[in-house]
Formats: structure tokens, C-alpha cells, sequence
């Protein structure tokens, strides 16, 4: 099932307020019952109706470590990505990997570039 979006929640909750049926309401955002019900259900509870934190795998690299990578490929248009890994140590000091550092750049808009050579 797919997510409802923050302005779909707040809207579900508006028709609820405005005495709405939860049945109404979930065929206007057109989600199952449950879904309306359970929104509701947050909103009493925690008081809000933003998603909650998710469980899963740390990040290797922390933001000051993105941050210094692609201010060094900045600097170096020409830096390949394996050694960026090389220079670069993620949590704990490990090693992180030449794809990483390509996917790190990646979502800042670079791409790793190595220098034309004629043949």
C-alpha cells in the first residue's frame, strides 16, 4: 500500500474534524478505512501524524565526511573515486568503498571524472 502524503494526512484529519464519517473521508483520500482510522488513532496518541522514525543501517560515512569528499572533489575535479576511498576512513575507522564515495557525490550533483588522454 502506498504511503499518504503529509498534506493527505492533514487533509483526512480536516474532513474528520469537520464531522465527516471515517468511511467518508477514506473514500475522498481514497485510502482504506483502517488507514483513516489509524491516522487517527496517531494524532490521539503522539499528537502528530509525521512518519515515524524507521529502523535500518547506519550510514558508514558521517555529514562532515560527505562534506569533505565533495569539498575535496571540488577542489580536485580530476580525484578518482578509489582514491577518494583510499584517503577517506567511515565510522569507526573503517575503510569505505570506491562506490560509496560515488554514491556520496552523486547526491550532491557531482560525478567522479578522470582526465582525458589521447591515444
Amino acid at each position: 500500500m502506498q504511503r499518504l502524503f503529509e498534506i493527505d494526512r492533514h487533509r483526512a484529519l480536516g474532513l474528520l474534524q469537520a464531522g465527516l464519517p471515517i468511511s467518508e473521508v477514506s473514500l475522498r483520500v481514497n485510502v482504506n478505512r483502517t488507514t483513516i482510522f489509524r491516522l487517527r488513532h496517531r494524532l490521539h496518541e503522539t499528537h502528530t501524524v509525521s512518519d515515524r522514525p524507521r529502523s535500518g543501517r547506519r550510514r558508514c560515512t558521517t555529514q562532515r565526511q560527505r562534506s569533505n569528499l565533495v569539498r575535496n572533489h571540488m577542489n580536485n575535479r580530476f580525484l578518482s573515486a578509489s582514491a577518494s576511498s583510499r584517503q577517506t576512513r567511515g565510522r569507526n575507522n573503517q575503510r569505505i568503498s570506491a562506490n560509496i564515495v560515488r554514491r556520496r557525490l552523486s547526491t550532491s550533483g557531482l560525478r567522479v571524472r578522470r582526465p582525458y588522454a589521447p591515444s
